[in-house]
C-alpha cells in the first residue's frame, strides 16, 4: 500500500471579501504542495478561492454538494460528490477530512466547525468564529494568524493525531 493520503477540510463562506478568497487561494495551494488533498463544500467563496489555489499547485479537490446536481460544484472541483443533503452535508465535509481549516465563515461554518470538534477532528482558525462557553473562551479552535501557519498547524495535528 502506498503513503497514506491527508485529507483537509477548507471552510467558509459562500460568498466572503477579497481579503479572505486570497487568503483562501493561497490555504488550497500550499495544501496542494504538501500533497494534500482539498475537501470543501464545493460551492462558491472560500470554498472556490481553497479549490483554486490548489488546481494552481496541481492538487486534487473534492467537493461535497448540498444539491441534487454535480453542476453546483464550483469550476476547481475535480471530484463532486452529490450529496442532496441540504446542510447536512457539512458533517460529510468534515469527517471526509483529517483537519479543518476554517476561514472567516456563517453559521454553515460554525455548524462544520461544532461537528468537527465533536468528532476529535482537529479545527485550525483564520478570523473565523470565537467559541466562548459560560464566559470563557473556548481554545479548542486552534488560531492561525497567516494562511501558511494555518497550513502547518492542520497537517502538524494530523501528524500528531495519526502518532499516537
Amino acid at each position: 500500500m502506498g503513503a497514506m493520503k491527508i485529507f483537509v477540510a477548507v471552510i467558509g463562506g459562500e460568498s466572503c471579501s477579497d481579503e479572505v478568497a486570497r487568503q483562501a487561494e493561497e490555504v488550497g495551494r500550499l495544501l496542494a504542495q504538501r500533497g494534500a488533498i482539498v475537501v470543501c463544500g464545493g460551492r462558491g467563496g472560500v470554498m472556490e478561492a481553497a479549490c483554486r489555489g490548489a488546481k494552481a499547485a496541481g492538487g486534487l479537490t473534492i467537493g461535497i454538494l448540498p444539491g441534487h446536481d454535480r453542476s453546483q460544484a464550483n469550476p476547481y472541483v475535480d471530484i463532486p460528490v452529490v450529496t442532496g443533503l441540504g446542510w447536512a452535508r457539512n458533517t460529510v465535509v468534515v469527517k471526509t477530512a483529517q483537519a479543518v481549516i476554517a476561514l472567516d465563515g456563517k453559521y454553515g461554518t460554525l455548524s462544520e466547525i461544532g461537528c468537527a470538534l465533536q468528532e476529535g477532528i482537529p479545527v485550525v482558525g483564520l478570523g473565523t468564529w470565537t467559541l466562548v462557553q459560560a464566559g470563557e473562551v473556548d481554545t479548542s479552535v486552534m488560531v492561525a494568524e497567516t494562511p501558511s501557519d494555518a497550513v502547518e498547524k492542520a497537517l502538524a495535528a494530523i501528524g500528531q493525531r495519526y502518532r499516537g
